[in-house]
C-alpha cells in the first residue's frame, strides 16, 4: 500500500505526458471537422512530417553548434511549424478544395490517398528504417516517495507537457479575442451564413489546416526529443488515437480535444503499467467506445445540427 501512491503518480505523470501530444494533434481534427465537417485522415502524417523537419534542422544547425539549448530547440520548432503549415495549405488545396460540395466519401479517400502519399514521400527521401534523434534534453527530476520509490520525471517530458499547456492557452486566447479566431467560430457554427455575411470562409478553412499543422509539428519535435526516433510510419497510430480522442472528447470541440487526449494517455499508460502493454490499445479503444454508449456526441460534445 506504501507503494501505491508513488507508482500511481509516476504513471500519471506519464500518461499526461502523452496526453499532451495526443491533444496537440486531436486539435487539428476537431478545428477541421467543426468548420467542414469532414476528417483529414492526413493530419497524422503531418505529424510525423514535422518529426523530420525538426530532425534535418538539427542535422543542419549541429548538435555543438555552440547555440545555447532552448535556442536550438526554438529553431527546430519554428521550421517544423513553418514548413508543416505549408503542408496543411498544400493538403487542404489539393485534396479537399476541389472536392468541396460534394459526396463526404469522396474527400475522406482523397485524404486517405494524401496519407499514403506523404507516408511514401518521407520513406523515399528519408529512407524506411528508424533514425535517431539526438537526445538534446537529458536528465530528469527525481523525487522520493514512500520508503524507496523515486518518482521520475525526465525533463524532456516535462517540456511537453508546458509547451503544450502554453500553447493551448495561446490557441485558446486567440480563438476568443481575434478576429480570425470569431470568424472561424461563426465558420463553425454556420459555413453557408457565414459567407453571406462577408466572411472569407475559403481563407478560413486555409487558417484552420495551417493552424492545426502547425500544433501537429510542434507535437512531433517534441515527441521525436523525448523518444529518440522516427521512421516515416509513426504518424498513422499517432494520427488514429489522437482522431479517437477528438471523438471521445467531442469532435468540433477544441476543450473536448485537449481533454480527450489527456483521457486517452491517460488510460492508455494505466492499462500498460498495471494490466500489459499488450492490452493498453484495448483499454484506450474500449473507454471510447463505452463512454461513446452513453454519450454519442462525446464528454463535450454537442448534438450535430446536419446543415443543408
Amino acid at each position: 500500500m506504501s507503494e501505491l501512491l508513488p507508482q500511481l503518480t509516476q504513471q500519471l505523470f506519464n500518461g499526461l505526458s502523452l496526453g499532451a501530444i495526443y491533444a496537440l494533434i486531436a486539435i487539428g481534427y476537431t478545428m477541421v471537422y467543426g468548420i467542414i465537417g469532414m476528417i483529414n485522415f492526413a493530419h497524422g502524417e503531418i505529424y510525423m512530417i514535422g518529426a523530420y523537419v525538426g530532425l534535418v534542422t538539427l542535422s543542419a544547425i549541429g548538435v555543438n553548434s555552440g547555440l545555447p539549448l532552448p535556442v536550438i530547440i526554438l529553431i527546430m520548432l519554428l521550421v517544423a511549424v513553418l514548413v508543416t503549415g505549408v503542408y496543411g495549405y498544400a493538403t487542404e488545396k489539393v485534396a479537399y478544395a476541389p472536392l468541396r460540395g460534394g459526396p463526404r466519401l469522396v474527400p475522406l479517400i482523397s485524404a486517405i490517398g494524401m496519407s499514403i502519399f506523404l507516408q511514401n514521400w518521407v520513406a523515399i527521401g528519408q529512407g524506411a528504417r528508424d533514425m535517431a534523434v539526438p537526445a538534446l534534453v537529458t536528465g530528469s527530476f527525481q523525487f522520493k516517495l514512500g520508503t524507496d520509490f523515486v518518482v521520475t520525471a525526465p525533463y524532456s517530458r516535462i517540456m511537453i507537457i508546458v509547451v503544450t499547456v502554453l500553447l493551448m492557452i495561446a490557441l485558446t486566447l486567440f480563438i476568443k479575442y481575434s478576429r480570425l479566431g470569431r470568424a472561424s467560430r461563426a465558420c463553425s457554427q454556420d459555413l453557408r451564413m457565414a459567407n453571406l455575411l462577408g466572411i472569407d470562409t475559403n481563407r478560413i478553412i486555409s487558417f484552420t489546416f495551417i493552424i492545426g499543422a502547425m500544433l501537429a509539428a510542434v507535437g512531433g519535435v517534441l515527441i521525436a526529443l523525448a523518444i529518440g526516433k522516427l521512421n516515416p510510419f509513426i504518424g498513422f497510430l499517432a494520427g488514429i488515437k489522437a482522431f479517437t480522442a477528438a471523438v471521445l472528447g467531442g469532435i468540433g470541440s477544441i476543450p473536448g480535444a485537449m481533454l480527450g487526449g489527456v483521457l486517452l494517455g491517460l488510460a492508455e499508460t494505466f492499462a500498460a503499467a498495471y494490466i500489459s502493454s499488450q492490452y493498453k490499445d484495448i483499454v484506450a479503444f474500449g473507454l471510447l467506445v463505452f463512454i461513446l454508449l452513453f454519450r454519442p456526441t462525446g464528454l463535450l460534445g454537442k448534438p450535430e445540427v446536419e446543415k443543408v
